[in-house]
């Protein structure tokens, strides 16, 4: 459930393969001060829900609801994500509430959605948000069935600019979709989800988690991974915004697994080849042969359809 979140969105196959390690109730204070990554202390402010007015709902999720709301004091409007404590602890989803905080918290670029700050009660956690007035990317796709050339390399030069910044701060996303993106009133590109993210200085992981038509072969076959399965995830988005559906999609998950580690990706006529050079050279079974972050935002098909400030 993102800052604008709907329930509308069919819901994708899922691998909860997280353990629960930790409550949210370990911290007593509502907010405090935090060091970010590089050891820095950020002061936080403190809140409390009569500190916002609440307006209409933008969406809902498993474990609770997203509203549009102002800041009283300052007028400020917001996405307010109000979690239900009972449905986190059900789930034993604590521990990755918790690093969502920790991370979200701590990520400041204009292609990633920011979390000002948290507090909670006794029976809520809320989450205070950039507000994204266009809402989800996602509902956008439904409703255009697939993005023109140069929608999609606009949208995936901003998610490789974010990501260039995310994978410095040694934050890998892990599930990469268009349900986990919005769109901003400019229509720019919001990363929105960080529930599956993990901040990993060593760079090296083997928790298989994230969405079964996006996973990467490195982690159906339980190897160790790093940065390189964002780089994975964007190619299975760059296909799903151009084609409308991602490039494995079968009827059953063995199926969705066998096409997955043959890499056997068919592409429509209306494919231009540099559009389908770029999601090749992203969709590599071998991690360390995957194109670049920065090699993405030199690519052809980037440079001749992605949309600037100055064009």
């Amino acid at each position: 459930m993102s800052g604008s979140a709907s329930s509308k969105a069919p819901v994708r196959s899922r691998l909860l393969h997280e353990s629960t390690l930790e409550l949210i109730e370990e911290d007593k204070e509502t907010s405090s001060n935090k060091e970010n990554f590089s050891g820095e202390i950020i002061p936080m402010r403190k809140f409390m829900l009569s500190d916002f007015d609440i307006g209409r709902p933008l969406g809902k999720g498993q474990f609770g609801r997203v509203y549009l709301a102002r800041e009283k004091k300052t007028g400020f409007i917001v996405a307010l994500k109000i979690l239900f404590k009972s449905q986190i602890l059900k789930n034993g989803v604590e521990h990755q509430i918790r690093r969502e905080i920790e991370i979200q918290t701590h990520l400041r670029h204009p292609n990633v959605l920011c979390m000002y700050a948290y507090f909670y009660d006794d029976e809520k956690i809320y989450f205070i948000l950039e507000f994204a007035a266009r809402g989800e990317l996602y509902k956008a796709l439904q409703k255009h069935h697939h993005f023109d050339e140069r929608t999609a390399a606009t949208y995936m030069a901003q998610l490789a600019a974010a990501f260039i910044y995310c994978h410095a701060k040694k934050v890998i996303h892990r599930d990469i979709k268009p349900e986990n993106l919005l769109l901003s009133l400019t229509g720019d590109i919001k990363i929105a989800d960080f529930g599956w993210s993990v901040h990993a200085p060593s760079l090296k992981r083997k928790t298989m988690c994230g969405t079964l038509d996006y996973l990467p072969p490195e982690m159906l076959d339980r190897k160790t991974y790093d940065s390189t399965v964002d780089l994975w995830c964007l190619g299975i988005l760059c296909y799903e915004f151009l084609v409308g559906n991602p490039p494995f999609e079968s009827e059953t998950a063995k199926e969705t697994y066998s096409r997955i580690r043959k890499v056997q990706v068919e592409f429509p006529e209306h494919l231009s080849d540099l559009a389908k050079d770029f999601i090749l050279k992203l969709l590599q079974k071998n991690p360390s042969d995957r194109m670049s972050l920065q090699e993405m935002l030199e690519h052809p098909w980037i440079e001749k359809n992605a949309k600037t400030r100055s064009k």
